[in-house]
């Protein structure tokens, strides 16, 4: 059958397509009257008329939707941001269009040209703007779409910052508390500069405790599970193995126990291992997963309401929030070996 025209719309209504056209793009013209609009309303719902959202947004301007860069993968922590990015733009009367890669950075930097040239109203970044290359930075900088950054530094942008930095202190003050001087630090990441937040503030945390540190402890690995794995059965093999070992994400946590109960030691009696994220599975663990975690729902629905803000006021100053966070000790941290 023939798609119904905004002219069949307004032979039912009995009105004029001008008419039409007005009430459906919301054009406050005066002398169409409430009755008016309801005709019109009740005329397309009766012939199933479908509103041409792209030719609305050509003369609007606006698409009613956001893009989300995610370096997408198998970490649910970023699950559950873009799940609080989904809820709060469908709430605000927007679309959420994603572009993602699987640890294939030709692959993330095509999916990050395409979704910047798409019509979308802005843009959030759940990934850090500094690990990208020049081209797509800068390219992103002269973006005419706003942006929102969910980063664990600073931004050029409006942004959310983790707050892992402080978490970090305190679970190594917790170690150090347990009698732990010999700690790891698996920095298991995609880019140098991921990261950085905990890094800095795990080697920050043996000068505020006046402890000696030795930059021979932090080891850098990719950021897949049996990276980590392979990392940690490295780790465990040397003579002056480490008592404790803190992970950049509980993942990388997860695969270190792994490693170390394939080497016959035990978790916590002989090494005590912590994460970072409080992913959904780890407190059901054996043993369970001593984390630092956040609302990650709340971080995605912030990054939203920040974006949104931005379009309502373009020359508002540049905003940052601090996602709260919390310390989870649990059973896989525990006093050092004698």
């Amino acid at each position: 059958m023939k798609k119904p025209t905004q002219t069949d719309v307004a032979r039912l209504a009995g009105v004029s397509r001008a008419t039409v056209s007005y009430v459906i793009n919301g054009v406050d013209t005066q002398g169409i009257t409430d009755d008016t609009r309801r005709r019109v309303m009740n005329a397309i719902n009766e012939l199933g008329y479908v509103i041409n959202a792209g030719a609305q947004a050509l003369r609007s301007g606006d698409t009613k939707t956001i893009g989300v860069m995610l370096s997408l993968y198998d970490n649910p922590f970023q699950w559950g941001i873009l799940n609080g990015i989904s809820r709060e733009a469908n709430e605000a009367g927007y679309k959420v269009l994603l572009a993602n890669s699987a640890l294939n950075a030709t692959q993330e930097n095509q999916r990050i040209s395409e979704l910047a040239e798409q019509r979308v109203d802005g843009l959030i970044l759940v990934i850090e703007l500094g690990a990208l290359p020049n081209q797509i930075k800068q390219q992103l900088r002269k973006s005419t779409h706003p942006i929102v950054e969910i980063t664990s530094t600073v931004s050029d942008f409006d942004y959310l910052r983790h707050g892992y930095d402080d978490a970090t202190v305190v679970i190594m003050n917790h170690l150090f508390e347990l009698g732990h001087r010999h700690i790891a630090f698996l920095h298991g990441v995609q880019g140098a500069i991921q990261g950085l937040d905990r890094l800095n503030a795990y080697r920050q945390a043996f000068a505020n405790a006046n402890l000696p540190f030795d930059e021979r402890w932090v080891y850098h690995c990719g950021p897949s599970r049996e990276d980590a794995y392979q990392a940690t059965m490295n780790i465990l093999s040397q003579p002056d193995r480490p008592t404790a070992l803190l992970a950049i994400n509980d993942i990388l946590a997860i695969a270190a126990i792994r490693a170390a109960h394939d080497l016959g030691l035990s978790v916590p009696n002989d090494l005590s291992v912590a994460g970072f994220d409080d992913n959904p599975d780890v407190k059901y663990m054996i043993p369970s997963l001593t984390t630092v975690g956040s609302d990650t729902e709340q971080i995605g629905r912030h990054a939203v309401q920040l974006l949104v803000k931005r379009l309502t006021y373009p020359e508002s100053k540049r905003e940052t929030i601090t996602a709260g966070w919390q310390v989870q000790v649990r059973e896989s941290t525990g006093p050092v070996p004698d």
